[in-house]
């Protein structure tokens, strides 16, 4: 069995403030190299995510830290020691030219690797994003497969690696779900395919997307179900599973910072990989990072996630939509203020544009919405944490029937969360908002009911969080003066210590 890396970089832009290394806090293309290289080693992290997916590329990577860092490499080998994961393009949702580019970054890197004196190829698995079958899945490794199958006398694609592994990446709730299903009808796709079950399966839940789409409890109750199906799966098949779960720092996103490694090991557990993205990297002391790094490197691989049997994942379900609805139908009527919102908000990264030639949208219901970083960052930005929304209408509908102690059994650090949350609510702004967009007078539902319910005060309490309230309303009389509140929005991400 190869090693399986604990903890991998990621790319996304959530981070306010500079990384160690540099003096901007934007981080370019080019300088993505040198990322990679100080991940590996200053922070000793073992996987690093070369994403393909809806942004600029580097396709001279392999080539530049093989030759910048040769020594560096081979003492730690790609492949074996450290790992380049490519995140490539879904087709059926972006541009197909990327994904044969990313096919051709992988078959030439594996013969300059083989060129070099290296005995493994440098990449061979590569993330596919929003994955919802099983036959997209082996679509991608027959593509794979017949490309490096091409026999000519100047390509001499047969000098390369012959096969890829795909970690298929679930980012809505009801994919989550269901997501063990997908993985058992692609294990016997591969089986028919290739005469045999793959040898491990990484599965990958992403944590922003789902709650931008369906609100933070029902994620964290998807995530749960899934992991629990996980288990049953490797059980029944004997295919190893090691799942990977991708969090950033403030809890509508994950909730994984080097300060709370304690509570993060207890709430994933049965999690073999943890995303480390920008904000837990560059936005806390480096030192802190290394020591939060290491910890989980030791502990997360022992993490054995909870059973769920079938009457309480049925309970788990059925409690999904109490905050889903009113999450969707709040956002909704938001959209406006928060796509100009977004407008505001600080690039960290060189992303194409989602919409148009290059990619596309996200959105919820009939609404287009900014990625999640951006649509987090905006509503931090004005005192209102998108982690409230629908929240207290939930909890109330879960009350009402008995059905909360379920909830608070798997999302374990609920209330903590809600708590760090709440601490960046302006009720100021709130009751501003509510008289501008009728919509945010449901959101004061939702405050009522958690505090009523969860027994605790929304709102800051101590000098930062206080701080960061008067700057959202500063930000909020800038947006509606239409003076351009950037600086600000950038401020109040280095306070709470992510951009969103």
């Amino acid at each position: 069995m190869r090693k399986i890396p604990t903890t991998m970089a990621t790319q996304h832009p959530d981070n306010a403030g500079k990384p160690f290394w540099q003096g901007s806090a934007f981080i370019s293309t080019l300088a993505e190299l040198k990322e990679c290289y100080l991940c590996f080693s200053d922070l000793e992290m073992d996987e690093y995510n070369w994403d393909w997916e809806g942004k600029f590329v580097d396709e001279a990577v392999v080539d530049r830290l093989l030759s910048k860092y040769y020594n560096y490499f081979k003492k730690n080998p790609l492949g074996i020691e450290k790992f380049l994961t490519f995140r490539i393009p879904n087709p059926r949702v972006e541009k197909q030219f990327r994904l044969a580019r990313a096919f051709m970054v992988m078959i030439t890197s594996s013969q300059l690797a083989q060129s070099l004196g290296f005995t493994h190829p440098p990449i061979f698995e590569t993330i596919l994003p929003l994955t919802e079958t099983a036959e997209e899945i082996i679509d991608i490794q027959e593509a794979f497969r017949e490309i490096v199958g091409i026999e000519h006398r100047l390509l001499k694609m047969n000098d390369s690696i012959k096969s890829i592994e795909i970690i298929p990446l679930f980012e809505q709730v009801d994919v989550i779900t269901r997501s063990s299903k997908i993985l058992r009808e692609y294990f016997k796709l591969h089986k028919a395919k290739f005469g045999k079950f793959p040898d491990y399966l990484r599965p990958y839940c992403a944590r922003s997307d789902p709650a931008l789409n369906s609100s933070l409890v029902p994620t964290m109750l998807a995530l749960k179900i899934a992991l629990s199906q996980f288990r049953d799966l490797e059980n029944e098949t004997g295919v190893r599973l090691f799942p990977m779960v991708g969090t950033g720092t403030l809890p509508f996103r994950g909730s994984v910072s080097p300060l709370n490694i304690p509570d993060v090991l207890n709430e994933y557990r049965g999690i073999k990989t943890m995303i480390i993205q920008s904000a837990f990297r560059y936005d806390f002391p480096k030192k802190k990072v290394q020591a939060a790094i290491k910890v989980l490197k030791q502990k997360l691989p022992k993490g054995v996630a909870d059973q769920i049997d079938t009457r309480t994942k049925k309970k788990l379900l059925e409690i999904i939509p109490f905050f889903e609805i009113p999450y969707r139908e709040t956002v909704e009527k938001l959209a406006p203020l928060i796509n100009s919102m977004s407008l505001f908000v600080a690039k960290r990264r060189e992303r194409v544009q989602h919409i148009g030639l290059f990619g596309y949208s996200r959105g919820v219901g009939k609404v287009h919405l900014p990625r999640a970083i951006t649509f987090t960052a905006s509503l931090y930005s004005l005192g209102i944490p998108p982690e409230i929304i629908a929240t207290g209408r939930g909890l109330k509908k879960a009350k009402e029937i008995g059905l909360t102690e379920e909830i608070f059994r798997y999302y374990v650090n609920l209330k903590k969360d809600i708590i760090k949350a709440g601490n960046f609510l302006n009720k100021n702004n709130l009751a501003r908002l509510a008289s501008d967009i009728p919509a945010f007078k449901h959101i004061f539902e939702d405050v009522m009911e958690i505090e009523k319910i969860l027994g605790i005060t929304l709102g800051p309490q101590d000098d930062i969080q206080k701080e960061h309230c008067k700057l959202s309303e500063t930000i909020y009389n800038r947006l509606k003066s239409r003076a351009n509140p950037t600086n600000l929005i950038s401020l109040a991400g280095s306070l709470r210590k992510s951009l969103g």
